[in-house]
């Protein structure tokens, strides 16, 4: 059975940063593409980052693009976020997922495309 927990989560002010992490059980790590996704209140679940299969492609939202790092360490079975100069903008509820289709050194940003999802971890960012 496949599961993904997300931690890491909570609130911090404008300009400060979190890490989070989501572990994952139940299957190859390796062999599967990890994303990040959120959530706002009254908002559709967006697209925020994703990285390859062994970490040699990295991709990000433009709303995040030099703020937030992914990574993956897959001895660990976990992968992360950094997340930097927050904003209240990135106040969410923020999803780890994973794509079990092979797409060599890149990664997909549709959330289609991803098989199994996190329970999810809330981000607060206060003004």
């Amino acid at each position: 059975q496949v599961q993904l927990v997300e931690s890491g989560g909570g609130l911090v002010q404008a300009g400060g940063s979190l890490r989070l992490s989501c572990a994952a059980s139940g299957l190859t790590f390796s062999r599967y593409v990890m994303g990040w996704f959120r959530q706002a209140p009254g908002k559709e679940r967006e697209f925020v980052s994703a990285v390859s299969r062994y970490g040699g492609g990295l991709y990000y939202a433009d709303s995040v693009k030099g703020r937030f790092a992914i990574s993956r360490d897959n001895a660990k079975n976990t992968v992360y976020l950094q997340m930097n100069s927050l904003k209240p903008e990135d106040t969410a509820v923020y999803y780890c997922a994973a794509d079990d289709k092979y797409r060599h050194s890149s990664a997909s940003s549709l959330i289609g495309d991803y098989d199994y999802w996190g329970q999810g971890t809330q981000v607060t960012v206060s003004s």
